[in-house]
């Protein structure tokens, strides 16, 4: 059993009229009515949590304080490393090769981008979409001519020349 008291109760209402997330609110909520006195399964039929639930929030309370509660880890799906500036400036140094004639390759760019954000991506999947937000896409040359004669007609052509 985690003990709320009174005070405890009292900054966690005065949290609550600043929050602004819904989700966080019921959460203060909650830690709020189990110590005003009320049981699990009643706070649970005022918030909708679990009633296992409710317990999980005082703990997460009493170790972590109201922080824990309003904070829940997410981060809204924006997890981008680098400012739009930041990325232009990086990708330029790829574009000047490009202009000189250089095939870059996504393993190359991938090692770059990792040292320069600090981060060690396991998969190619977050730099694939990092060049399509800034206007990049995958150029590769064919691995044959397109109008290249095949085998038989090569053979002919040597041997009508060779004569």
């Amino acid at each position: 059993m985690y003990k709320i008291g009174m005070e405890d109760v009292k900054k966690l209402r005065a949290e609550m009229q600043r929050e602004k997330n819904v989700n966080a609110y019921k959460r203060l909520q909650a830690v709020a009515l189990r110590g005003e006195g009320l049981k699990n399964a009643e706070i649970s039929e005022i918030t909708g949590f679990h009633k296992q639930w409710v317990g999980q929030l005082c703990r997460t309370y009493s170790i972590e304080g109201i922080e824990g509660l309003t904070n829940d880890g997410r981060t809204g799906g924006n997890n981008r490393h680098m400012t739009d500036e930041q990325a232009k400036a990086f990708l330029s140094q790829f574009e000047d090769a490009a202009a000189q004639g250089q095939i870059i390759t996504v393993e190359e760019i991938a090692v770059a981008y990792d040292e320069a954000v600090g981060v060690k991506h396991k998969s190619l999947s977050t730099l694939y979409y990092f060049l399509h937000t800034h206007g990049w896409r995958k150029v590769t040359p064919k691995q044959y001519h397109p109008g290249k004669a095949s085998e038989e007609v090569i053979a002919a052509s040597k041997k009508l020349t060779m004569s």
